[in-house]
């Protein structure tokens, strides 16, 4: 007993260790699950399931309840168009069965979705298997036996739970677990100690102190000063800006400097304040402060999470970060007095500078280089309309 088991198992193994396919979800430990691997556009997603079937209306529908999870993936993960191959495993195929097998191409559509389906028996088990093979575009050869022991099925089903273990959890945690922060609270100390200094020498909603300590004023700026498009990241107007800066630099800044470590967070903070300061000297005539800009490129570090790896990023917060990121410029395009030529400025600059840098441990050479000289490139373009227009 046990072979259709045994196969579906086997199946699950063979997608993950040769075809770079992660397990996304198990709806039962038994009977079924979801595999998704985003490169792979001819099935992007991989639903096996293993069930002895009795008629093929139940199959039927359940090919068009699956359809419709995943249009709902599809939409939640902003792909044009999406192929799901959905393989059953059952010891024999339904009874009113003939429309439904490989050699017949049984597909269900929902929206811009369309799932495959193959079932697999023992009757048609080599035609099936080919099917497969020509869906992935890799051979499947598997040698099985007519019956397998319980102790064998458990061998192979630990070795798949194992291998997701491996992969989701500890490669993962890595990712966003590579170091603890500490230039974040250092930023923090220094931005709440410049507000007290200010504050007891002028107060910080005073145009006078805010000038004197490095706002941004780009008719200073125009004449030499150039450490002001450093100087207002650590500045702050009022004590409601910087409680709202404060906190959102706890939350972002750990999170962003627990990914990329100390000296690649220093450099994203810094050059994304500066772009944003920069982008706010181009564009905007009044006098501006604030982390804001930095703040905005910890939102483009996550950003490039998504771009470097967006399965990471969409299955944990990545509809959260791209949600933000909106509210925050719809904020700041309907309410006066917000600095948003800096905030863009500094995503832009944020995410550029992140894709200069990379990840630790992961060199991307020709994409690091490529992000560099567009960093390089939006900064000249910005100085040289600043100095010449302003």
């Amino acid at each position: 007993m046990g072979r259709e088991t045994f196969l579906f198992w086997r199946l699950a193994y063979f997608f993950m260790t040769e075809c770079g396919y992660r397990l996304m979800n198990m709806n039962d430990a038994q009977t079924g699950m979801w595999l998704e691997n985003r490169k792979n556009k001819n099935a992007t997603f991989i639903r096996l399931i293993r069930a002895d079937l009795v008629w093929s209306n139940p199959v039927i529908r359940d090919q068009q309840n699956a359809a419709i999870q995943a249009e709902k993936l599809r939409k939640h993960y902003f792909r044009r168009s999406l192929n799901v191959l959905n393989i059953y495993v059952t010891t024999y195929p339904p009874m009113d069965a003939e429309h439904m097998m490989p050699e017949k191409n049984l597909s269900a559509s929902i929206g811009k979705t369309t799932v495959f389906t193959i079932l697999s028996s023992r009757e048609n088990y080599q035609s099936s298997i080919n099917r497969m093979s020509e869906t992935l575009h890799t051979p499947i050869d598997f040698l099985l036996k007519e019956e397998y022991e319980d102790a064998e099925i458990f061998t192979l089903r630990q070795g798949v739970l194992k291998r997701t273990g491996s992969i989701d959890g500890e490669e993962e945690q890595k990712l966003f677990e590579f170091t603890k922060p500490r230039l974040t609270y250092f930023f923090i100390v220094i931005q709440v100690l410049i507000f007290l200094i200010m504050e007891a020498n002028g107060g910080t909603t005073n145009t006078e102190t805010l000038i004197k300590y490095g706002a941004k004023f780009n008719p200073l700026i125009l004449n030499g000063e150039w450490w002001r498009f450093f100087t207002p990241i650590f500045i702050h107007i009022g004590i409601f800006h910087l409680a709202m800066n404060t906190i959102a630099l706890y939350y972002l800044g750990t999170t962003v400097e627990k990914m990329f470590g100390h000296i690649r967070f220093f450099w994203i903070y810094l050059c994304s304040g500066f772009i944003g300061t920069l982008a706010s000297f181009v564009f905007s005539p009044s006098i501006s402060a604030g982390a804001s800009g930095a703040i905005f490129g910890c939102f483009g570090a996550l950003l490039y999470l998504g771009f470097a790896y967006p399965q990471v990023f969409f299955r944990s917060m990545g509809m959260n970060v791209i949600g933000v990121i909106i509210f925050n410029l719809i904020f700041g395009f309907t309410v006066t007095g917000i600095d948003n030529a800096g905030h863009i400025g500094g995503l832009v600059g944020g995410f550029l500078a992140t894709g200069a840098v990379h990840f630790p441990k992961k060199k991307n050479k020709i994409t690091q280089v490529l992000f560099l000289l567009s960093t390089i490139i939006v900064i000249g373009g910005l100085l040289y309309f600043g100095f010449r227009n302003n």
